[in-house]
């Protein structure tokens, strides 16, 4: 293999961060990164992404690019400061217009908040193809989460955020703004598509009692045993089961603070008068 891959957990949100870099060059990628947030205190750290730091100047790497697989609703990106420290460009799928422009008006945040997408250095269209070092990532737009949600294959391994989760947990979620089952079958599929030794790496795990943390998995694998999308099950089968699961579902404690700053790529916009940052809650809207 032409990469290597290094992959962090951060626990409190159950999300994984990965570095992935060109052996020939040291010009690394990093995905979705976590900035630590306390909802009670209102407080940010930055323990998760200073441990990417230290891995990426351990390894004398170069950050080309900090990717986003979509907005994500349970946890704070940390692509804003990773730039600020190691540089490289922030990407996510261009489909990030259409939340954008579901969210800001609910937030109210047209001030610091830009509709065109233009707080990211790229927006992704499907199947583009980008470059680290000597090595092609390939973006495929995987929507039904979001309508947003990208991953991205790299030689034989795919990072798929939330799209696809460990097969004894199923598949993520389809309820939010934008959301579909029926698009999310077809995303699935697409990355089932591939072949069947293609490694699949999440951006979460839940695990259940008695099983440890996991992160990879193949096309193989995920065909035979997702409980929710194996071969076995049927398009209709998966929407009737995955809109059921939904039904009624809370919302991720994360929802409303990651949302905000994540639309902002990492930011958490204009102070007010008093020099002082606000993340909004808006009342009986959600």
């Amino acid at each position: 293999m032409a990469i290597n891959i290094k992959t962090f957990f951060d626990q409190d949100t159950a999300t994984f961060t990965h570095v992935v870099n060109d052996k020939s060059t040291n010009k690394a990628v990093i995905i979705d990164p976590v900035l630590n947030y306390d909802q009670y205190s209102g407080r940010i750290s930055k323990t998760s992404a200073n441990e990417v730091i230290s891995y990426v100047q351990g390894h004398s790497l170069s950050v080309e690019s900090l990717l986003e697989t979509h907005i994500h609703a349970d946890h704070i990106t940390a692509s804003h400061y990773l730039k600020e420290k190691l540089g490289g460009k922030i990407g996510i799928g261009n489909k990030i217009k259409d939340v954008l422009a579901f969210w800001i008006p609910i937030f109210n945040t047209a001030k610091d908040t830009k509709l065109d997408g233009s707080q990211f250095d790229k927006l992704f269209n499907d199947n583009e193809v980008i470059t680290l070092g000597n090595v092609d990532i390939k973006v495929l737009h995987t929507p039904g989460h979001t309508p947003a949600c990208s991953s991205y294959l790299i030689e034989d391994v795919i990072f798929v955020g939330d799209t696809i989760f460990m097969p004894d947990i199923g598949t993520a979620r389809t309820d939010f703004p934008g959301g579909s089952a029926n698009t999310m079958y077809d995303s699935i599929k697409k990355i089932l598509s591939l072949p069947n030794e293609t490694r699949i790496f999440m951006c979460h795990d839940y695990p259940l009692q008695g099983r440890d943390i996991a992160w990879v998995s193949t096309v193989k694998e995920q065909k035979e045993r997702n409980i929710l999308i194996h071969e076995g099950i049927s398009k209709d089968e998966y929407i009737q089961t995955r809109n059921k699961r939904d039904r009624g579902k809370a919302v991720p404690k994360l929802l409303l603070p990651s949302l905000q700053t994540n639309l902002r790529a990492g930011t958490f916009g204009n102070p007010e008068d008093n020099n002082i940052k606000y993340i909004k809650i808006p009342i009986d809207k959600i």
